[in-house]
């Protein structure tokens, strides 16, 4: 009798154990980014503490990557629980385009929120004489890493103007700061970034060297005949020595997570993400073009379950 009492009392306090150590279990947030001279990188940051001050028992870390592509292949394979991603890029892989980096189509991905604008930003030393897309016949450019978002919005928008990579002195597929570097070093004629406006690396060469800026104009947007490319103008004065408005293209970030994360985790990575705007607007401006509004427009995969259950708590869905 005793044995049996005492056999009771040891399962009781092993199953108390066990629903206690459920109870603590962390939750993981591993926030999938860009390159840390870019935009993603900071407002990763910028996230990260929000959800480790908002999600109780969370444990959040960032990481540095090459960016879209990447960034929606992890998380398909459950290597993070939240990415940046342009609209394209999520299109893409939601269909699994080979050509642009996925080897079949990523269904796990779901939205938690569109948010800011990327803008595409064509800089070329003063010396070098581009002040046209068709200017770069000839030239040196770094168009991002290979099949990076970034890369595939050069290919869309030279196929658009007429141009490919051939027509090109030299093309080269690096990073926005190791880009950045070889353009101060006159080993590059120009680069193309796809991010936020006031990137870092753009600012850092703006302050060391005169510089045009290229346009991509309307009509060049037109062709491209992908409504995720949207016709825009980077603001006169974004960058030093940027004196007029800059006809260009932008394409909407999107905040993608996956399938298996829970849906109150989800919930609160879009509440709090428009809870703390502020935090994230001083972090890096591009967060100013975050509005509810466009959170959930032209979306090309699902929201999350838990992402639609705040939108439409809060009326905006």
């Amino acid at each position: 009798m005793k044995l049996t009492k005492r056999f009771a009392l040891l399962t009781a306090a092993a199953a108390f154990t066990a629903s206690t150590a459920a109870v603590a279990a962390p939750t993981f947030i591993n926030i999938l980014t860009g390159g840390t001279s870019g935009v993603y990188y900071p407002m990763g940051v910028a996230l990260s503490q929000v959800y480790s001050n908002g999600i109780s028992g969370s444990k959040t870390s960032v990481q540095a990557t090459k960016a879209s592509v990447e960034n929606l292949n992890l998380l398909q394979a459950g290597r993070g629980e939240l990415a940046f991603a342009l609209g394209d890029s999520v299109a893409d892989a939601w269909n699994g385009v080979a050509d642009a980096g996925f080897k079949a189509p990523l269904k796990k991905l779901r939205a938690i929120a569109g948010t800011y604008p990327n803008y595409i930003q064509i800089v070329a030393s003063k010396e070098s004489g581009i002040k046209t897309l068709a200017d770069l016949k000839g030239k040196t450019i770094s168009v991002g890493a290979p099949k990076s978002g970034t890369e595939l919005n050069a290919r869309a928008i030279f196929e658009a103007a007429g141009l490919t990579y051939d027509d090109m002195g030299k093309v080269e597929f690096l990073p926005f700061a190791e880009s950045v570097e070889l353009v101060k070093n006159r080993q590059l004629d120009a680069t193309l970034q796809s991010s936020g406006l006031g990137m870092a690396a753009i600012r850092d060469l703006a302050s060391t060297m005169p510089l045009n800026y290229v346009e991509v104009p309307a009509d060049v947007v037109a062709k491209i005949g992908n409504p995720a490319y949207q016709a825009a103008k980077m603001p006169a004065g974004t960058y030093d020595g940027q004196e007029t408005d800059v006809p260009t293209v932008a394409i909407t970030n999107i905040l993608v997570t996956h399938e298996n994360v829970s849906d109150e985790v989800a919930y609160q990575m879009a509440k709090l993400l428009f809870e703390n705007l502020n935090h994230l607007k001083n972090a890096h401006s591009a967060a100013k073009d975050i509005v509810l509004e466009n959170a959930t427009k032209n979306l090309p995969i699902p929201l999350h379950p838990g992402a639609e259950r705040y939108y439409k708590e809060i009326g905006a869905l």
